[in-house]
């Protein structure tokens, strides 16, 4: 009987997850005795750290700071693989608004995921272009936040450029992007795929057996881009744009794999370079934001930015061989 295994996507369906889908409709899955299931969030978006948390999911997909904040938090997570190896990820700006540079978004609307040190992260991409930092930091559904942009409703948010930036090509609209890279932040891998560790040890084999069939889905998508549409195109709901699928999905097979042609593998240099940078911007604190804080447990977006964090929690505290793996990929 095949070994049932739930997957919590962080969005819909996307050129970011077709490596998934292609181990799905390939069977490489059933070839190593597995049954995979997805889970698209909904309208009521529920983190996919929570559902592995809670064992409503045995992997899900998460930023290494959700993974860097579960050492705070029971149970921890540790990743064990990345999807990308490069960072395609961005802030951007309307190019219609005249915000051409992180600085000129002081006073202005930031669409935010309420993300863990994202407000704060979004503060020092200002600060390192010369600017304050002082901004506003709306929370509207996130599984609209993209078009709150798009309306003109806010001014600025986070996006992958591999899928919404594709997006507004297409539709022609021009926009400002900013790397966190460009501005001397070493940010860290995402998207990641990451599990419970007490499930690591208990199903090892399971975990070596999901993370094979995965990395063929995603070495054939990176060989085989426009099949691998194709693939996302049929498991994805009619709502998905073919054009869009195929353009983003040329883009993003480029950035699958290491220089050695390998899927999922992560290194610790990465890994430290961005906790360093954390450590000595002060954001590796106690707080957890919230749309809804409770004191003494969480705290909101404008407090986090404001420095009221909570407790500091030292670098030297945080080995990056806690947060993540390879040991479970082929």
């Amino acid at each position: 009987m095949a070994s049932p295994i739930t997957l919590a996507l962080d969005w819909t369906l996307n050129t970011n997850h077709s490596g998934f889908v292609v181990a799905k409709a390939k069977n490489y899955y059933t070839d190593e005795g597995l049954d995979v299931s997805l889970i698209s969030p909904g309208s009521d978006y529920k983190p996919p750290a929570d559902l592995v948390r809670t064992g409503s999911a045995t992997f899900g997909i998460t930023p290494s700071e959700t993974v860097i904040s579960s050492l705070t938090r029971s149970p921890q997570l540790k990743a064990i693989a990345t999807l990308l190896e490069e960072d395609t990820s961005a802030i951007v700006t309307l190019k219609s608004s005249g915000i051409d540079a992180p600085s000129k978004l002081d006073g202005k609307i930031y669409a935010s995921y309420a993300a863990r040190y994202e407000g704060r992260i979004v503060q020092e991409i200002i600060r390192a272009d010369g600017g304050k930092g002082d901004f506003r930091e709306a929370t509207p559904s996130v599984m609209g936040i993209w078009d709150t942009l798009l309306k003109g409703e806010a001014d600025a948010t986070w996006i992958f450029l591999g899928w919404e930036g594709v997006d507004a090509q297409i539709k022609g609209v021009e926009l400002n992007a900013f790397k966190l890279g460009d501005y001397g932040i070493p940010y860290g891998y995402t998207p990641l795929l990451v599990a419970l560790p007490q499930f690591l040890r208990d199903y090892p084999d399971v975990a070596r057996a999901f993370l094979r069939a995965t990395s063929r889905g995603f070495q054939y998508t990176a060989e085989h881009p426009a099949e691998a549409a194709q693939y996302l195109l049929a498991a994805a709901p009619d709502s998905m744009d073919k054009k869009l699928a195929l353009a983003s999905q040329q883009m993003v097979s480029k950035h699958y794999l290491d220089a050695g042609g390998r899927w999922g593998h992560m290194r610790a240099e990465r890994w430290d370079k961005f906790l360093d940078w954390l450590g000595d911007k002060g954001l590796l604190t106690s707080a957890m934001p919230s749309r809804n804080p409770v004191d003494g447990v969480s705290a909101s977006l404008d407090d986090l930015r404001s420095g009221r964090a909570g407790e500091p929690h030292p670098r030297s505290s945080i080995n990056a061989a806690d947060l993540y793996t390879n040991e479970f990929l082929p």
